[in-house]
């Protein structure tokens, strides 16, 4: 006989189903045209249902990136804490990520429709920057961790790498959506062991 979930199994579960259905509703209506009520009802849920999880529309979409960010950069770090020359993990770094790109196509469409509404609505591209910001300073404490592998220089601070690095990534995701037969996974791997390797000389 299958165990009861306990009350907040359940509640995570509702959760869960709430922002896979979301998801998808998002990337085929767009974030404006999706009504809670939609989201809702494609979980198999009731509108008090959502209620009783997310304050509005927002919070759902808040609740989903801080998945997203998080989920990513612990691969990142994974990568990063490994073995290998800085323009080796580089390299691995960048086929990581391209990979979880391949794996969760609908993800990357959703992250663009993420930044459109930011652009539209100046309380979520307020938060939306919140999130940037924690991910570029959790990606430069896990840099200074390393520093003494990598070409952090005076020239070249650990916050500049972060936000270089973060730029190159959300730029390849856009290539990938846009023209993906001239964006192979490789690329981004290639990009950052060449953009390493260019700061280690300088250093």
């Amino acid at each position: 006989m299958p165990r009861r979930l306990t009350n907040q199994e359940r509640r995570a579960e509702t959760r869960r189903c709430l922002m896979t259905a979301a998801a998808r509703a998002f990337v085929k209506q767009g974030l404006d045209r999706t009504s809670i009520d939609r989201v809702a009802e494609d979980a198999g849920y009731t509108k008090g249902a959502f209620y009783a999880n997310f304050k509005n529309k927002q919070e759902l979409f808040l609740a989903m990136l801080d998945e997203r960010f998080g989920a990513r950069m612990e691969e990142i770090e994974r990568v990063i804490a490994g073995e290998g020359p800085p323009a080796e993990k580089a390299s691995r770094a960048g086929d990581v990520f391209a990979a979880m790109l391949a794996a969760d196509p609908d993800w990357n469409r959703l992250f663009f429709e993420f930044h459109a509404y930011a652009a539209r609505d100046k309380d979520f591209r307020e938060e939306l920057v919140t999130r940037y910001r924690w991910m570029r300073e959790r990606l430069v404490t896990t840099l200074h961790a390393r520093a003494e592998e990598l070409p952090i220089s005076s020239a070249i601070s650990a916050e500049q790498l972060a936000t270089m690095t973060i730029a190159m990534a959300n730029g390849f995701a856009l290539e990938t959506l846009l023209e993906p037969e001239a964006a192979p996974e490789e690329l981004l791997g290639t990009m950052l062991t060449l953009f390493f390797a260019g700061v280690e000389a300088a250093a």
